[in-house]
């Protein structure tokens, strides 16, 4: 991320938790986090590629947690913000794409899926509501994204998750509301992060293929995820909640 997009003043000093931001969307966002001078604290399942975030960027606390064990999520957001203060920013990033034919899932990978991309949303949510509340508000981003909005057949279970993930940012948003803390969401389309390209389009051609499906032919990428997160995370969005933002180049 370049200086010459804008940076966010109010972000500084405050405590940003960002799920799932060892690498991808979750790692820019931890990155950009911390170049506007906020304390933040990365979970992710990723040993290696979370310390080496934490390594390079200054003010960053990585700290291991599955997201599928919802005691050890609520032990790390605890960690987190006793090492850093209370969290006055969550970033529920933590996700997995994985593709599966309707006539191939079973029960246990419904359940799978519906955990890795929805569960832990709720319960992180659940987890910092007191601590923002103590800090005179605060704002929660769910990331959803626009696979929901094609109804993608060949990963049902997950365009199911990240639909419900808007019911659960428009209901988090009304409890929440009253103890001035913002629910929002933003929804990403093609972004080509390292996992995105090594698994789903491996080729250049893949790769043009989707650009060429947009509006604005250019290659999505993290940062351009981050940027609208700063901003949803920051004073600038104080009146923004209940929200849900497409962030996909005008992809059709």
């Amino acid at each position: 991320m370049t200086d010459r997009f804008a940076k966010y003043p109010s972000l500084a000093g405050r405590t940003v938790l960002v799920t799932g931001g060892a690498s991808g969307i979750g790692a820019d966002m931890a990155r950009a986090f911390a170049a506007n001078q906020a304390k933040v604290a990365v979970l992710d399942i990723d040993t290696v590629a979370g310390e080496a975030l934490a390594s390079e960027t200054a003010g960053t606390l990585f700290l291991r947690c599955d997201m599928l064990d919802i005691p050890a999520l609520q032990a790390a957001i605890a960690t987190a913000a006793c090492q850093l203060g209370p969290i006055s920013a969550l970033i529920n990033n933590a996700a997995n794409d994985d593709r599966r034919k309707v006539e191939e899932v079973d029960p246990a990978y419904w359940d799978w899926s519906q955990a890795v991309n929805l569960k832990h949303q709720f319960f992180a949510a659940q987890a910092v509501h007191s601590q923002m509340k103590e800090l005179g508000g605060g704002s929660i981003v769910n990331l959803s994204s626009i696979a929901w909005r094609f109804g993608a057949d060949e990963m049902t279970p997950y365009v199911t998750a990240k639909s419900a993930v808007i019911g659960l940012t428009r209901a988090l948003a009304r409890k929440f509301g009253p103890d001035n803390i913002r629910v929002n969401a933003i929804e990403p389309g093609a972004v080509m992060t390292e996992k995105q390209r090594k698994i789903w389009y491996p080729t250049q051609e893949a790769v043009d293929a989707i650009v060429n499906r947009q509006l604005v032919r250019k290659m999505l990428t993290g940062d351009d995820i981050a940027r609208l997160a700063l901003f949803l995370a920051s004073d600038d969005a104080r009146m923004i909640t209940k929200q849900s933002f497409v962030v996909d180049a005008g992809l059709a």
